[in-house]
């Protein structure tokens, strides 16, 4: 293990009960509706893929173009409601002092994401940043771990992936990393079970137990 990669969603920040609550509402202010269940697909991709996907769905005037920039602007007007998970950054701090390579890739735009890094002053701490706008193919497509891999010199084979979203996991599976899935029960009803390891709190994930998924 010389890599550690984190989504940014439901891992280092608890914003998922925030961008189910913007999606749905722009959704239903353009005339469409989905289930909480329904939603929860579209935990981990991109943005250009859901909008994508309702403004078929439902026949929506606005271009992708234009519903992704309208859901960014009011996601980073509540940027201040959001906390870090819970024990996040005592694991950063701990897998930090034993001089991992720490990279975040995100599949949210490239803004929210550093404006989050900058909230929580993250950015000494992380060798790479990548969000949804460097890549071409969101999650479940491995190319944002691939890439992730790329710009810190490291095999894949060497990197660990911690997800909170069934899109992510068969991400990092499918880029050849190991895969640590956590169950945030904000970031609705996951599939995990494609990970190497499920936990339900970051505070029960060691050193030990991440090291072992390499032996």
């Amino acid at each position: 293990m010389k890599a550690i990669i984190f989504d940014m969603d439901g891992v280092i920040v608890d914003s998922e009960p925030l961008h189910f609550e913007l999606e749905r509402g722009l959704l239903e202010e353009l005339g469409g509706h989905i289930s909480p269940e329904e939603h929860n697909n579209f935990v981990g991709t991109t943005d250009y893929y859901m909008w994508s996907t309702f403004k078929k769905q439902f026949n929506i005037e606005l271009s992708v173009e234009e519903m992704i920039h309208i859901k960014k602007e009011r996601f980073i007007e509540n940027i201040h409601k959001l906390e870090l998970v819970d024990h996040f950054k005592e694991l950063l701090l701990t897998l930090y002092n034993e001089n991992y390579l720490l990279g975040l890739a995100s599949s949210n735009n490239r803004k929210a994401v550093n404006m989050i890094v900058e909230k929580f002053d993250l950015d000494k701490y992380l060798q790479f940043i990548i969000s949804g706008e460097e890549v071409t193919k969101g999650k479940p497509n491995p190319e944002i771990f691939l890439t992730a891999a790329k710009k810190m010199n490291v095999h894949p084979s060497q990197c660990l992936v911690i997800e909170d979203a069934t899109n992510g996991v068969e991400a990092a599976k499918a880029a050849g990393m190991k895969c640590i899935g956590f169950q945030n029960p904000n970031s609705g009803n996951q599939d995990l079970s494609g990970a190497d390891l499920v936990i339900d709190s970051l505070q029960n994930l060691t050193l030990e137990a991440m090291k072992e998924l390499f032996d």
